[in-house]
């Protein structure tokens, strides 16, 4: 299992980012953090999962740990494979998403492409208590997330999508209250 790769980013393609670590060029389909780190750096440490099929190894590359941890949680559900695991993974921050699973929030998943709605539900049911187990703060995750869906419903029936939204308001103050965060979100948007 290759679990880590620190190297220089060669180049960026459709297919992934190339990595040169010793000599040896590295395809990793990456997350849009990794991507991000890897722009413009000499080096950079990326976290792997190497996915292994019959026909193929294929490396998958993360900036945290937790977009890594989540993946791997996401490839234990039924149905969800690594492509679609990394665009879940990729369309919002690790702790978001956990906390969409914590409060049951299918629509959060509904609005990547390639979830339908079974699918979303299937996350949610197969990954519930498996993030409660393992987390701790998974629970109280849900005290902090109530305001958190007013402020992005709120931004929903102005017409922004959920996903436009969400990286709205991942761009303002967690602890205040949902009509500030509405209305800073509105302000950068402006």
């Amino acid at each position: 299992m290759i679990a880590r790769l620190r190297g220089r980013p060669v180049a960026n393609t459709p297919e992934g980012l190339v990595l040169d670590v010793g000599g040896v060029g590295y395809l990793v389909a990456a997350t849009p953090t990794a991507i991000r780190a890897a722009d413009g750096a000499n080096e950079i440490s990326l976290h792997t999962y190497l996915h292994v099929r019959e026909d193929a190894l294929q490396l998958y590359g993360f900036a945290e740990p937790s977009e890594r941890e989540l993946f791997v949680q996401l490839l234990s559900v039924n149905g969800i494979g690594p492509k679609v695991a990394l665009a879940i993974v990729s369309g919002s921050p690790a702790a978001e998403l956990r906390r969409a699973i914590a409060l049951e929030d299918t629509a959060r998943f509904q609005a990547i492409p390639g979830i339908g709605k079974k699918t979303a539900e299937r996350i949610v049911l197969e990954l519930k208590e498996k993030l409660a187990e393992g987390m701790p703060e998974a629970a109280s995750a849900s005290g902090g997330a109530g305001p958190h869906l007013i402020a992005r419903d709120a931004l929903v029936e102005l017409g922004w999508s959920l996903v436009e939204a969400e990286q709205a308001l991942a761009d303002t103050d967690p602890e205040a209250p949902p009509q500030e965060r509405v209305r800073e979100a509105l302000k950068k948007a402006a």
